[in-house]
């Protein structure tokens, strides 16, 4: 108690002595709002428009060359690794139901539990607000898209996460430190490209940082407090240009949670994500079918919007780029960050926990996202034209035909954006002890600027915190998939000589 209370109270301190006060505010709590949002607002433009630099590609548009990057690294691997997404599929739901555990195993968490540590840093906000944004600008083709990209970063997840167990640190304690800083610096040194391990390293360390303060932490509590206030009243309601307090309430939560390392994040993910999950897959599932007649003309919009040539909402680039992006976003696969969870199996076939990470990608996106875009759609929420954004666009999609559900959204919403804190912590903790390493100072320093980037991130804009974000998060796959490229053929050797263990029964089955 007195740990959580240091870090809120160093939090608190740290922001009020960011900025001085600004003049006209009725309270203190406004002033504060508008402290963070002049302070902070402007480096996040910056730093957003630094790292999407885009591609000219014809007709006024422009591609970011990061998702390119990505994108291309997914088709490649899938190819490579002769379309493990699919043919694995089965043998990882198998894997995760514990039939291939070993207690024995080296690692801190179960293969499960791993799973939804890693899904709790995914199935997020960007599920709820970023397809809504999708949907909303790049109209319903976007979702063909990010279908798409999921199903292929399926394939990047597997090799990234296989990476991250194949060359984690295990320490005496039976801890573990693993993820694409420890995988670049000594796979790329295996493969007689030390330099260029501890550059990748490094840089992936300080994108990871930034990325648990902006998708992992900025982006999940800014959507859960503007839905908590859109509930409580909108512009009337008391939160209203006082989101930061709500921020607090939250960062109160999460310090007490993190302070327990995975283990205590484990144990919190294990039981919220699976009920978050179902929950919101079963209003939609409610919704799609009190509208069954007009899903399947949703599903028609899909695929022609997909591949529309016209100018509607861009055109047919504008959509692919759109769908691409949020997809990207919301699954992160060869972002890198969930290979730093997995690391934590207890397992010593590094492959079988790349295959259950394959799975990460389809329940975030294909299913996830999928049922958020046709809920969006059926309820003729995917115009372009339309004031509402964000989670509150979603929330109005689920409202026209379950009028009670924007408060059901509001507690789902607010355990997706805690779910998807905690795990971020644990993958930005992890990169700053690699950066400064291990010690009960740097651990402590790195949750009070968490923590208060908890409040900074309730009080800012919906625009200016995914433009921070998404900077972020995809600055992570620069170094990471150079990584991966350089070390695909050891995986694929490795996947070969898994299948055939498996086969002749060497690897096997414990129930």
């Amino acid at each position: 108690m007195k740990k959580v209370s240091f870090i809120l109270l160093s939090a608190i301190t740290l922001l009020s002595s960011c900025s001085p006060g600004v003049a006209g505010e009725s309270s203190f709590e406004e002033r504060v709002n508008q402290v963070i949002e002049k302070s902070v607002g402007p480096y996040l433009d910056m730093i957003g428009n630094l790292i999407f630099f885009e591609i000219p590609i014809g007709g006024g548009l422009g591609m970011p060359f990061v998702m390119v990057w990505l994108i291309a690294g997914a088709a490649f691997f899938t190819y490579y690794m002769k379309f493990i997404n699919f043919k694995g599929f089965g043998h990882a739901i198998d894997i995760v139901r514990g039939r291939y555990d070993d207690p024995n195993d080296p690692g801190e968490v179960s293969h499960f539990q791993a799973l939804t540590a890693a899904l709790s840093g995914t199935v997020g906000l960007g599920n709820i607000a970023g397809v809504a944004i999708a949907v909303s600008m790049g109209g319903p083709g976007a979702t063909f898209w990010m279908i798409l990209a999921g199903l292929l970063g399926m394939t990047s997840k597997f090799v990234e996460c296989t990476l991250g167990v194949k060359y984690r640190d295990v320490h005496e304690d039976n801890s573990v430190s693993g993820g694409p800083m420890y995988y670049l610096t000594k796979g790329l040194k295996k493969k007689g490209f030390p330099l260029l391990g501890k550059i990748c390293a490094v840089m992936f360390a300080i994108f990871c940082i930034g990325g648990s303060f902006g998708g992992g932490n900025m982006v999940q509590i800014n959507q859960a407090t503007e839905q908590f206030v859109n509930v409580t009243g909108g512009d009337a309601s008391w939160f209203f240009g006082r989101e930061w307090l709500f921020g607090l309430a939250i960062a109160v939560v999460v310090a007490f949670i993190i302070i327990g390392g995975i283990k205590s994040i484990v144990r919190v993910t294990d039981k919220i994500v699976p009920f978050m999950v179902g929950v919101y897959l079963l209003a939609a599932v409610i919704i799609l079918v009190v509208r069954i007649q007009e899903v399947p003309a949703a599903i028609g919009s899909i695929f022609v919007g997909a591949f529309a040539p016209n100018a509607l909402y861009g055109g047919f680039l504008g959509v692919l780029i759109q769908g691409f992006r949020r997809a990207a976003f919301s699954n992160e696969a060869g972002i890198g960050s969930a290979s730093i969870a997995h690391s934590a199996a207890k397992t010593e076939e590094p492959i079988s926990e790349g295959i259950v990470a394959l799975l990460e990608p389809f329940i975030d996106t294909v299913v996830v996202c999928t049922m958020t875009a046709l809920v969006i759609i059926v309820t003729n929420h995917a115009d372009p034209s339309s004031s509402l954004t964000g989670v509150q666009l979603t929330s109005s999609a689920f409202e026209s035909t379950l009028s009670w559900f924007p408060y059901v959204l509001s507690v789902a919403v607010i355990l997706f954006g805690l779910s998807t804190m905690i795990s971020w912590s644990y993958y930005g903790l992890k990169s700053w002890t690699f950066l400064f390493g291990e010690s009960r100072a740097m651990d402590t320093l790195y949750k009070i600027i968490f923590c208060s980037f908890i409040i900074i991130g309730a009080a800012l804009n919906m625009q200016k915190v995914f433009n921070f974000s998404d900077a972020m998060i995809f600055a992570m796959a620069f170094p990471n998939v150079i990584g991966l490229y350089i070390l695909a053929p050891e995986i694929k050797s490795d996947l070969d000589e898994y299948i055939r263990k498996v086969k002749e029964g060497v690897i096997k089955k414990f129930w």
